[in-house]
């Protein structure tokens, strides 16, 4: 292993020797947070309450009797701030995943890891919810560290009994909130309210969710966003010197010199004291003052720590901040790039475009195809038929009655079974229909026929459509 270089960025790639959470042996090496307090944990906390709180109520939120959000996948049913999406609105969805991938990029390339650090459900569970709650039965990084490398005796096994007790607990709310996103919370009512086995698909999948919650907020932990989340990786590909990000200020740092009692010492030369405690608060294990790394999720937990040092030692705080790699360099900050500017422009022709397709959108849809197997009939009296399938879709909230009309002259519409169509909300209707008209009219044998829909008297659809006949047989 490379020797780890007083100065990185004498040797920027020295750290990437070793992984912070991986031994020399391979192993797993587990993360000890040390307890952190100071003015950004605090306003993170306050906004994990604020975004926990809307999180946990989502499900609850219903408008006329309708769920504000929904994204059940099983169904291919998707209710977004309450407007309802089919798979008939995959371009929508499409453009909504597409401005969302691109508004995230645009974030990042300017911002940095923000999102992972104050808003990621991922880090606001582990470091507002699950890792308090170890703090609090277990105690800080060095006593977790002794409890769990001391054998097992009474203390032991109450303090982990009662950790995994709350942390299951816990998940199973988790679960059953995902759950609650998925299906609905009233289908989840129904679910916890009967026996497993009246609906065992619905138990399974909230004991399924439950478990890999559980699975990932006692063991994985960190590993979720250094090993499974690919927006780590992105982060790579979509940061420059201009994007602003948790960075350690080497150019005020440097060189490190410790401070250490009944010692007399030149000044520093650099403002770094090398107490390693914004090592030792880092969730991820990794050492900021390393430079911008995969691993960091921009939680700043470092900055608070560090700032609170430098206040003790009387030096200026900022020593870590938020910052880009040229404003420390350089000493300004330039965020109007031309990857932001090409990214803002990609967003908003996208918004645009979406916004165009959402006021052009109908809440009803219709398709009509010709029965297959089947080429027109012959009635009494000349008349001559073809018959048709039609599928409507009410994307509304409210019943729909559907009417047809031919607009090509002398053909009329007999509808199979009801005499009218009544579509429920959010519901598909299939149905079939003939189309008649006298024998005596058809000029080719191929006609196209313009067919008209109808919802409470407004027209929502034309449809075009061939009419099969023989030419020339008089009545």
């Amino acid at each position: 292993m490379a020797k780890k270089n007083q100065n990185p960025h004498l040797n920027p790639e020295s750290f990437r020797d070793a992984l912070a959470t991986v031994k020399e042996d391979g192993k797993r090496n587990w993360v000890y947070p040390k307890k952190v307090s100071g003015y950004f944990y605090r306003y993170r906390t306050y906004l994990s309450w604020v975004l926990l709180a809307i999180l946990f109520a989502g499900p609850f939120i219903q408008v006329n009797g309708r769920p504000y959000m929904l994204f059940n996948i099983f169904e291919r049913k998707f209710i977004i701030f309450g407007a309802a999406f089919w798979p008939q609105d995959t371009h929508l969805l499409i453009f909504l995943l597409l401005i969302f991938f691109v508004f995230i990029i645009l974030f990042t390339v300017v911002f940095g890891r923000v999102w992972c650090g104050w808003a990621c459900p991922q880090t606001l569970f582990m470091e507002m919810v699950f890792r308090k709650i170890e703090y609090l039965i277990e105690g800080d990084a060095n006593q977790q560290r002794t409890l769990n490398e001391s054998p097992w005796n009474a203390e032991k096994v109450i303090k982990k009994g009662l950790k995994i007790s709350v942390f299951a607990l816990i998940s199973l709310m988790i679960g059953h909130l995902v759950m609650a996103y998925l299906i609905g919370i009233d289908q989840v009512k129904e679910i916890v309210s009967k026996p497993p086995t009246e609906n065992m698909a619905g138990f399974i999948g909230l004991v399924a969710f439950s478990g890999i919650f559980m699975l990932v907020f006692s063991w994985f932990r960190e590993q979720a966003c250094l090993v499974v989340c690919p927006y780590g990786r992105l982060q790579g590909v979509l940061l420059d010197n201009n994007s602003i990000n948790v960075l350690y200020d080497y150019v005020r740092g440097e060189p490190r010199t410790p401070i250490r009692k009944n010692e007399v010492a030149p000044a520093p030369k650099g403002d770094c004291i090398d107490c390693g405690l914004c090592v030792q608060v880092c969730p991820t294990g990794i050492d900021i003052r390393n430079g911008t790394q995969m691993e960091c999720v921009s939680c700043t937990a470092c900055i608070d720590a560090c700032d609170e040092v430098m206040i003790k030692v009387d030096r200026p705080v900022g020593l870590i901040r938020y910052a880009s790699e040229n404003s420390i360099k350089q000493g300004f900050q330039k965020l109007l790039t031309g990857r932001v500017k090409g990214y803002t422009l990609v967003l908003f022709v996208l918004v645009a475009a979406f916004i165009a397709l959402i006021a052009t959108r109908e809440d009803l849809e219709g398709t009509i195809t010709r029965f297959p197997g089947m080429t027109y009939q012959q009635r009494e009296a000349g008349m001559v038929s073809n018959l048709y399938n039609i599928t409507l879709i009410n994307k509304t909230f409210e019943p729909q009655r559907v009417d047809i009309k031919a607009m090509a002259e002398g053909m009329k519409v007999e509808i199979v079974g009801a005499t009218e169509w009544v579509l429920e909300p959010q519901t598909k209707f299939e149905g079939r229909f003939f189309l008649v008209r006298d024998q005596s009219s058809v000029k080719i044998p191929q006609e196209k026929v313009m067919l008209q829909l109808f919802s409470e008297g407004r027209e929502f659809d034309e449809i075009q459509t061939n009419f099969m006949a023989p030419v020339g047989v008089k009545k």
